[in-house]
C-alpha cells in the first residue's frame, strides 16, 4: 500500500459516491481512484447501487401525503414525510437485499471456483518442459485469433517484457461452461505465471480484484465486462497484484 493509498480511507470512498466531499478531499480521491483500477472499479459498483436505490424510491418523495397523515402530521413533533421517507428507504433495501442475497451468494461461489480452477490448470501445465503450451509465442497472432473465436469474444495477450516476463504461449482448455483459454509467460529465472481467461456473456459488470491462496499458487481474479480473468502464480501476493494491476492496465488502456 503506497502512501497516497493509505490516506485515502473508506469513509473517503463511500462520502465520494454520495457526494459529501469537500472538492478539494474530492479531487484527492479521484486522483487515487485513477491510479488504482481495483477500488475504480469498487466504487463505480457503490455508484450502481446507488443508482438502483434511487430508481425504486425516488419517486416515493414526490408522492403527496395521504390526508389522514397529513392530520398525523399535525400531531407528531417531527415531520411525518421524513418519517415516512426512512421507512420506505429501509423497507425497499430490505427487498433489494433479499432478491439480491441468492445472486450474490451464488455469484461468490463461481468467483471462487474460479480461482481455484485457474490455479489447478498452473498447477498442472507449468511444470511441463517440453509441451507447456499448444500454441508457442512465434505464432501470436494465430494464437489469439484461435483461442477468441473459440471463447466468442475478442481476447488481448498483454505484453509482460518490462517486468521481466515474456510470453510463452497459450492453449485452449475446458471449462465449466465452455471453452477457456490460458495464457503463460515465463521469466529468466524459470518461474511461470498463467493469465486464465473465460467468457461470461450474461455480464456487462466490473469487479475489483479478489485474492485466492489456493496451496502454493496465489492467485487474482477479476470480471472485466465480459470477460473473467485469474493470474496465477507461486509468488508472494504483493508482487503478483503488481503484475495483476499492470494486466488490467494495459487491457483497458
Amino acid at each position: 500500500m503506497t502512501a497516497q493509498s493509505a490516506a485515502i480511507s473508506e469513509t473517503d470512498l463511500h462520502g465520494y459516491v454520495d457526494g459529501g466531499l469537500a472538492q478539494e478531499r474530492r479531487g484527492e480521491v479521484e486522483t487515487f481512484l485513477s491510479g488504482n483500477p481495483p477500488e475504480q472499479a469498487r466504487v463505480r459498483a457503490y455508484q450502481e447501487q446507488n443508482r438502483i436505490l434511487h430508481a425504486f424510491f425516488d419517486p416515493v418523495l414526490a408522492e403527496p401525503i395521504p390526508a389522514k397523515w397529513q392530520t398525523l402530521a399535525r400531531r407528531w413533533p417531527f415531520p411525518a414525510k421524513a418519517v415516512a421517507t426512512a421507512l420506505a428507504w429501509i423497507i425497499v433495501g430490505g427487498i433489494l437485499g433479499w432478491f439480491l442475497r441468492g445472486e450474490i451468494t451464488s455469484r461468490s461461489a463461481k468467483d471462487v471456483d474460479f480461482a481455484r480452477q485457474a490455479a489447478l490448470a498452473h498447477t498442472v501445465y507449468t511444470p511441463e518442459v517440453r509441451h507447456p503450451v499448444e500454441v508457442t509465442a512465434e505464432q501470436e497472432e494465430h494464437l489469439v485469433n484461435w483461442l477468441s473465436k473459440r471463447l466468442g469474444g475478442k481476447l488481448r495477450v498483454p505484453h509482460l517484457i518490462d517486468l521481466g516476463y515474456e510470453l510463452v504461449g497459450g492453449r485452449l482448455l475446458p471449462g465449466d461452461q465452455g471453452p477457456v483459454a490460458q495464457f503463460m509467460y515465463q521469466e529468466p529465472s524459470g518461474k511461470r505465471l498463467t493469465l486464465y481467461v473465460k467468457t461470461d456473456p450474461s455480464s456487462e459488470r466490473e469487479t475489483a480484484f479478489r485474492y485466492s491462496q489456493q496451496g502454493k499458487v496465489a492467485v487474482f481474479y477479476w470480471l472485466d465486462r465480459r470477460l473473467s480473468y485469474a493470474l496465477s502464480g507461486e509468488m508472494p501476493k504483493d508482487e503478483l497484484l503488481r503484475v495483476a494491476n499492470v494486466i488490467y492496465q494495459r487491457l483497458n488502456p
